[in-house]
Formats: C-alpha cells, structure tokens, sequence
C-alpha cells in the first residue's frame, strides 16, 4: 500500500499541487467489483483545499489516472454501517450516496478517521458520523500511540505548522548576513553553533548575578508568612466571639418565626370568624319578615321577598371544612331549617287562602258571561298571584314537596273553575251553532223543560265525544237555571241533523263559520295566557321542542272518544323530575274538558250540515298554524292539533258520504234525465270550497278531495247513463259532461284541469255520437244507391263507368232522386228537431247547439253525394231537388218556429 500511495503522489498528487493523507483500497458494494482508490487530499497553496478523489487503473496500461473527485465540504454523512461489529462497507453522502466495500475493516477505519481529523483541522463544518466508533473521532491522538494516516504522513500534518510572518523576516536576515549559508551549509551551522553557546554563558552569568536577589526575597516570603500567622490567629478570636452572636441571633429569628406564625393563625382565625358573621348571620328584620311577615300587602311580600332570598344564601353558603364541627354554625343551620320551615308553612297556608278567595270572587262573575259567546278573562287573579312568584321560586328550592302540593291544589281548583266556564261557554256556542237554522230557530220556542227529558236529550247532545259534560251545581242558582235551560234547547234540535247542504243558505253557512271562529278565538289567548301564567308563577321553562301535533294522532276509544292524555298518578310524580312535562300535565289538567267539548261541538256541526267541515277544517288549520308559529310545543298546539286530527277525520266522512250519495243515485224510469243531482252538488261542493279555501293553509287535502270526487262523478254518470231507458245514453253523457266542464272552465280550479279537458273530451264526443245517430240516414234510397256506387269503385270500376252499369245508371239515379223533394225533406227535419227537443233537458241549453250540429252534418253529406253525382255522372246535369241554401233555410225555419 505505501508503494501504491508513493507512486500516487507522485504520478498524479504532486503535479497538481496536492499532499495525498489517506488512501483505502474499495470497490463499489453490490457490484461487479472493480476496485479503485478513494483519495484524501490537500492542496500546498492557501487557501488550502479539501478533497476525496477516486483513483483508477487505466485499462490501456499499468498507470493511474484520476477519475472523480469530490469536494469534502459537499460531504454530509459519512455512515460505516456498523460501530460494534467489523465490516468493511461504508456510505458517503455527496449530492447522492455513495457505497463502498473496503478491502479491510482497519483500512476503512484509518480512512474515515483521516476525514474527520482533516474536517476538524480545515473545515469545522457540521459532518454527521454514523455508526462510527467514538475512539475514531478523537481530536488528538495519544503519543503513546504510533497511528498514522496511510503510512505516517499522518504525523508530519498534525507537527507541521506555519511560520509565522516574525519567524520569515527573522530567517531572511540572518541569512543574508551569511551570505555563504545556502553554499556552505557547514559552515553556516558552525557559526550558529558558536553564537549558541556564547549566549548560554551569558544566560549563567546573569543567573549568578542574581542570587542576591532571591535570597532578599526569599527573608520577604518569610515575613510575609510570620504575619499570615498573626492574621489567622486574630481571625480565630474574630470568630469565636461572632459564635455566640449566631446562636443568639439564632435564638431572636426563632421567636420571630413564631411571633409570625401565631399572628398567621390570628388573621386566619379572624377571616374564618369574619367569613361567618357575614354570611351565616341573618338580621332581625329578616327574621321577623319570615315569623310574622304581612304576606297580603305589597310591602310586606317584598319584605318577605327579600328575607327569603336572604334565608336563601345563607343555608346555600359553602362551608369551608370544619365548620360543621363548631356548635354555632350548628346553631345558626337550626335556626334557618326553623325559619324555613316556618314560612313555608305560611306561605303555602295563605296561597291556598289565596287561591280559594279568589276562586269564589271569579265564580261570581260567571253568569255575567253565560249569555254571550265568551270566555270569562283571569287576568287579575294572574296580577294577584304573580306577585308571589319570587316566593314560589323560593319554596321551590326549599320545599320541593310544599312546592309541588300547592301547584297539586292550584291545578285541582283551576281545573273545576275552568270546567264550569268551559262547559258553559260550549252551551252557549252550541245553541247559537244549532240556531243557524230557520227550522231550528222554529223548534227553539216550544222547547220541553222537564227535567226528566233534560238528561236524555244532554246525553245525546254530547254522545258524540263519548262523556257527559257535568253539571255546573257550583255556580249560584240563576246560572244553573239558566246553563240547563240552554242545554235542553240545543239538544233537542239535534233532530236537524239530517239536514242536506243544498237546505242551508250562504247566510247560515257565514254565521256558524263567524261562531266557530269566535270559540276559537275565545279558546287560544286563555290557555295562552294561563300556561304563560303556570310558567312564570311556578317558574318552569316552556317547552322548546316537540313533535307536531299532526305526527301523534290520537287513537280513538271504542266509544268514537279521544282518550285522555292525563297519565296515572305513579307517572305524573315521575315526570314531575323535567319542568316542561310538569308544565305539559299542569295545562293537560286544568284545560282537560277542553277537546272533549271541542270533538263535541265539531260533532253538532258536522251533524247540522257535513259541508260545515269544510269550514271547520280551515280555521281548525289556520289556528293550529298559528298556534305552533308561537310556541309549537304549546298545549294550545298540541290539544288543537289533535282536534285537527277529528276535522280532518270528518271532512274525509264528508267526501265519502257525497261519493256514496252518487253511487246510490235513482233514475226515473218514466221522465227524462237532465243535469244528474250529484252533478249539480259538485257545483255546489266545487263553488263553497272555493270560497272557503281561498289562501288556505290545508288547500293539498281540498285538491285530493276535488280528484275523488270527480272521479266518482265521471263513473257515476257514465253508470247512470248506461242504465238510462227513457233518455238516450249520449244525451245523458253530453249534457252532464258539458256541465262539468263549465263548471271547471268556470271555477278554474288547477288540480283539475286534466279532468276539465277530459269533460270537454266526452261532452265533444258523446255530442257527435247523438248527431250521427239520431240524424241517421234522412235521404236513406238515395244512401243506399250511393253505397252501391261506393261498392263498384272499390271493386275496381272506373267512377266515369260506373252510369253504365245497369243499377246504376243515370235514370235510376234520377228516379231516387225524385223520391226527396224539398218539402219531404223538411217535413222529416221537423220531426227530427221534435224528438231532439224531447230528449235534452231545459237547464243546460244545448238544443241549439245539438241542432246546429245536424244541420253540419246533413251538409256534409249532402255534399258527399254533390261530389259522388259529379265524378261518377260527369255532364249528365242530375242535381238534387233542394240545395244547400234550402237547407239553411229549413233548419232556420224550424228552429225559428219552436
């Protein structure tokens, strides 16, 4: 390897201007091998350059030749692949990896220690070294130690150092005052030599001179120790006697520390006893307002207000530890749970008082509103109680079970209180819903009063929704009398009920819309306010979210009745744990008459005239929407959502009933049909829905009633008309069809128009059919010599040789025609126009177009046989008797004369 790196130098280094260091004999790894050198090099001229260069056997010869060289700056990672095990591989990272296989592990080594040794001397660059052995990378090597980079020159770079610029001048000037140095070397080393030794005898000399001096300064060190001594002896004393002063002192700062400790303990002691008194301390005021406080006027139910809150935050205080443990904090929690339950015995004793004081001051007043359609308004009861509102919050948070007794007992009182009003607003609604009528108006002045036919005829007003609706024994003597009284009248005009829509005016109609509107109306602010009232005064949070009422239909009981929704009593204290299902069952309570007598009077309705659900159906739909538009999870919208559900049930009755009407329809055998009944219902049906559902929200169920029901007309008419035997079935057909479609052209109902076109469809088509076939064949020889003549064409013969036939020559031809003078064919005219006339119907008005229509169509054929003369008797001159303006004439003269 030496001879190797020798010839190197010199073959390809020196040329250059280089010194090769480190040399180490690879191959590329995972390859043919082919082996090379890898080179460290560095230039001789500054700035002195580092790099690795790999060296190749020429194939030409046995010389070397340069083939790559890398600058060690570029080099990044230098990766040996194992630090703890002998392998030869390693990796160079350049602007690529490089990977290497030495031909030993100890020439691999010595190499990568040469790089980092020329990094640290050079470069002092960030070089990674990976899995490289840490006795490599040491900076100086031991001088034990004889390690030479690739031979030694190892040694000779780490001893080589630069002279420096002194050093340089020095050297010129004592060669140029030898001028004979680079000739005579010999002697230029002799003289050095001489001047040398002269210089170290003056060098003795001088030592010897100053022995005096060290002997001076050596008796100066002496001295200097003697009073070091002296000093260290004074320092002793200085520090015995600071001792003591550190153990009293150290004796002051414990008693400080104590002193600070106990001052501590004092302070704390003061915030806890502090902390107490203000918030465990009630005052007298306080304490007097919750014992004896005025709970009826204003001042003393904020007096009472204010203490409560006051009892409030200090049984809620936060109790550090060990406060429980001292007997006046046990003190004071006793006299709170005292004070507390003091007042709320008081308070929820005068509530009930409250409560029932006002219930008899507001059922005084109820036969104030018996008479007319309304309800009567608690607006002042709510301004009474919402005073204590605060005070409810309290014993809410206190008292939970006297809290959840008086809302028991507010329900309770409130339930029988709106009962009585309920039911007796329902009587009045319903006499004046039943008096829409003038046959009822007529009943209504010689009604019974016994009292025994009053039961009955009550049980039968509200057998509809499956209860009784009570009595109202609570309130005084007149309202009885007079809540009776009404009840037997509106009962006893239930004989109506069969009453058909086309008996009952616009008028009656408008009134009972105006009635059921007002109950609506009178309905939705009061329970509005009374559960805003429930919310506020028993502090509970309204409902935020809730199924629509149309997604929980209600199912009905075996007796046609809406089930309560009131769940039994082990449920109601179950759902009392969420305030909004409290506030659900509170209003389910109180208001529970309210769909029973709403199912009730829908039920009278419906009974007096089933159209009256149409109505019913777009108020009940309008409040619902605007019931759920201000609170959708309200018992306003859940209770009429479910009584939707009732309305929606009947109109759907309502529809079946006119369907079933026409399918049981009856012909007279004996006279002639007309406009069919359910034809003209239709219109009637078709015109109120219109009015009614104009703008409405429920307009998609009025549009699938429209599709049922003229289905059902189209397949009754045609059903009709097919058992039809004294008029023909095309007028049946014709006529109906053609009213229908007036009617839908009329009303231009959208959902519709399909059926319109298909009306005008049948009406064009069964119009054509009762032409062709009550016109027949009015020159019937003279069609039969033609079909004949039609015959022959098609059989092949020419239509100019068709007058040579014998049949059918020009004299036969003459012949028939002379059978039809003008007057014979009028005189069969008139007797068409007769039977027309006979058939159709007065209402509808078709007999001029029926025969204008036949008068088309006798035109036509007669110009068929115009044309049949011309081609098939060319020049013969055989024309009709009568002509086209005859015709016009006679059809004119007829119509004319009818």
């Amino acid at each position: 390897m030496t001879a190797i790196k020798h010839a190197l130098q010199r073959d390809i280094f020196t040329p250059n201007d280089e010194r090769l260091l480190g040399i180490v004999n690879v191959c590329k790894a995972g390859k043919k091998k082919k082996n090379c050198f890898l080179c460290a090099t560095v230039t001789t001229e500054r700035p002195v350059q580092v790099k690795v260069v790999k060296v190749k056997k020429s194939d030409k010869g046995d010389f070397y030749k340069r083939q790559q060289a890398w600058e060690l700056r570029d080099l990044t990672v230098v990766d040996a692949k194992d630090a703890s095990k002998e392998n030869p591989e390693f990796d160079l990272h350049f602007e690529k990896v490089y990977k290497w296989l030495a031909s030993s592990t100890a020439e691999k080594n010595s190499f990568i220690s040469c790089i980092w040794k020329l990094n640290q001397r050079y470069l002092r660059k960030k070089l990674e070294f990976v899995n490289v052995s840490s006795q490599l990378l040491e900076e100086s090597v031991p001088s034990g130690e004889s390690q030479s980079v690739a031979g030694g020159d190892e040694d000779a770079l780490e001893e080589y150092q630069e002279l420096s610029a002194r050093e340089e001048q020095d050297i010129e000037s004592m060669m140029e005052m030898c001028e004979f140095a680079v000739s005579n070397a010999e002697a230029f080393a002799e003289k050095l030599f001489k001047e040398l030794q002269v210089l170290d005898g003056a060098n003795i000399q001088s030592i010897m001179a100053s022995e005096k001096q060290v002997n001076i300064l050596m008796q100066l060190l002496d001295e200097a120790l003697a009073e070091v001594d002296t000093i260290e002896g004074k320092l002793s004393s200085y520090e015995e006697m600071l001792q003591s002063v550190k153990d009293q002192m150290d004796q002051i700062s414990q008693s400080n520390r104590l002193i600070q400790i106990s001052n501590t303990n004092n302070g704390k002691l003061l915030d806890e006893i502090q902390f107490l008194v203000n918030y465990m301390d009630l005052s007298k005021g306080h304490i007097r307002a919750l014992q004896e406080g005025d709970l009826t006027s204003p001042r003393g139910i904020e007096a009472c207000i204010s203490a409560s809150e006051a009892l409030l935050q200090c049984m809620n205080v936060a109790l550090r530890p060990g406060h429980e443990q001292l007997a006046a904090v046990n003190q004071q929690q006793k006299l709170f749970a005292e004070l507390r339950d003091t007042f709320a015995r008081r308070l929820t004793n005068h509530l009930n008082n409250v409560f029932v004081h006002q219930g008899h001051d507001q059922s005084s007043t109820l036969s104030q509103n018996t008479a007319e359609l309304t309800l009567p308004k608690h607006s002042p009861l709510h301004r009474d109680l919402l005073r204590y509102a605060k005070l409810m919050e309290w014993l809410k948070n206190t008292h939970r079970e006297k809290y959840e007794g008086l809302s028991r007992t507010y329900v309770d009182y409130m339930n029988r209180l709106y009962e009585r009003e309920i039911k007796d607003f329902f009587e009045v609604a319903k006499i004046k819903m039943a008096g829409t009528s003038k046959e009822a108006k007529g009943k209504f002045a010689t009604l019974p009063r016994k009292e025994s036919a009053l039961k009955q005829e009550t049980e039968s007003l509200h057998g509809s929704s499956g209860k009784l609706t009570g009595s109202t024994s609570s309130l005084n003597k007149l309202t009885v009398q007079g809540s009776n009284s009404r009840r037997s009248q509106s009962s006893s005009l239930l004989d109506m009920g069969n009453m058909s829509a086309s008996d009952m005016d616009v008028a009656d109609r408008t009134k009972f819309d105006k009635i059921f509107e007002q109950v609506l109306s009178e309905l939705e602010p009061l329970c509005l306010a009374e559960q805003d009232f429930i919310s506020k005064f028993f502090k509970l949070q309204q409902h935020q979210t809730v199924l629509p009422p149309l997604a929980q239909p209600e199912t009905e009981e075996a007796d046609g009745s809406v089930p309560s929704r009131m769940p039994p009593q082990a449920d109601h204290r179950h759902s009392l744990s969420s305030e909004k299902d409290m506030v659900r069952l509170m209003m389910n309570k109180i208001f529970q008459s309210i769909e029973p007598e709403l199912n009730s009077l829908i039920a009278l309705g419906d009974k007096i005239d089933s159209f009256h659900s149409l109505y019913m159906l777009v108020k009940m739909s309008h409040h619902v929407w605007t019931a759920e538009n201000v609170d959708p999870a309200s018992f306003l919208s859940t209770t009429l959502g479910n009584v939707l559900v009732t309305v929606k049930r009947n109109f759907d009755k309502c529809i079946s009933g006119q369907i079933k009407q026409m399918e049981e329809v009856k012909i007279s055998k004996k006279s002639k049909v007309g406009i069919l009944p359910f034809v003209t219902r239709f219109e009637e049906f078709a015109e109120l829905a219109e009015t009614i559902f104009r703008n409405a929200e429920r307009r998609g169920d009025l549009d699938k009633a429209y599709v049922k029901l003229i289905r059902a007309v189209f397949m009754n008419v045609e059903k009709v008309a097919s058992e039809s035997q004294k008029t023909p079935r095309d007028v049946v057909m014709m006529e109906n069809f053609h009213h229908i479609f007036s009617t839908l052209s009329r009303l231009k109902i959208s959902c519709l128009d399909a059926e319109r076109r298909e009306a005008k469809h049948k009406y064009t088509d069964h119009l054509q059919s009762y032409v062709i076939n009550s016109l027949g064949q009015p020159l019937e020889k003279l069609n039969h010599f033609f079909e004949g003549v039609e015959a022959r064409v098609a059989q092949g013969v020419r239509e100019e040789e068709v007058s040579y036939q014998l049949a059918f020559n020009k004299q036969e031809l003459r012949k028939v025609i002379k059978e039809y003078p003008g007057k014979e064919v009028k005189k069969g005219l008139d007797n068409l126009y007769k039977k027309v006339d006979k058939h159709l119907c007065e209402e509808e008005s078709l007999l001029q177009v029926v025969w204008h229509s036949m008068q088309d169509e006798f035109i036509r054929q007669y110009k068929h046989f115009e044309g049949l003369i011309g081609r098939c008797y060319p020049g013969s001159g055989i024309t009709m008797e009568f002509t086209i303006q005859d015709m016009l004439e006679y059809f004119s003269s007829i119509a004319q004369s009818h």
